[in-house]
């Protein structure tokens, strides 16, 4: 279980997508830009699909939560449908973009990136939480 020192909570609407990146950028300033870019990118990612999906058609909550020492460790948990992000194929990206199937890459970008990606169910909640080394 990790201590978050820094949590945020916001309804999972698309339009709040820079609200939750300037959630987190405030905290991670002092890391080297390529990886404040990464974050960005896969925070980007779990947010649209958490705000696309999740309560679809109603808006529900999100809460983020942040911690910062070693590693940067970000949780999401929504309250909506059950959905395991890690139970989907991984895309074979040996194949052309006119063969793939649709989709999947985002997760695959967000696996890729990070160094540890971790979906639980806890109750009614769908909890992802993503690490990545300093």
């Amino acid at each position: 279980m990790h201590e978050f020192a820094h949590e945020f909570s916001i309804a999972a609407k698309t339009e709040n997508l820079d609200s939750v990146l300037n959630f987190v950028n405030a905290h991670i300033e002092h890391c080297p830009m390529k990886l404040q870019s990464q974050i960005g990118i896969v925070i980007d990612e779990v947010f649209a699909n958490i705000a696309s999906y999740a309560y679809n058609p109603n808006v529900g909550g999100v809460i983020v939560r942040l911690k910062v020492g070693d590693d940067i460790v970000i949780e999401f948990e929504d309250s909506g449908v059950p959905y395991d992000p890690l139970g989907s194929e991984t895309p074979d990206i040996t194949l052309g973009a006119d063969e793939r199937e649709i989709g999947g890459l985002g997760l695959f970008m967000v696996k890729s990136i990070m160094d540890s990606v971790e979906y639980k169910r806890n109750g009614c909640k769908n909890i992802l939480t993503i690490k990545k080394q300093l």
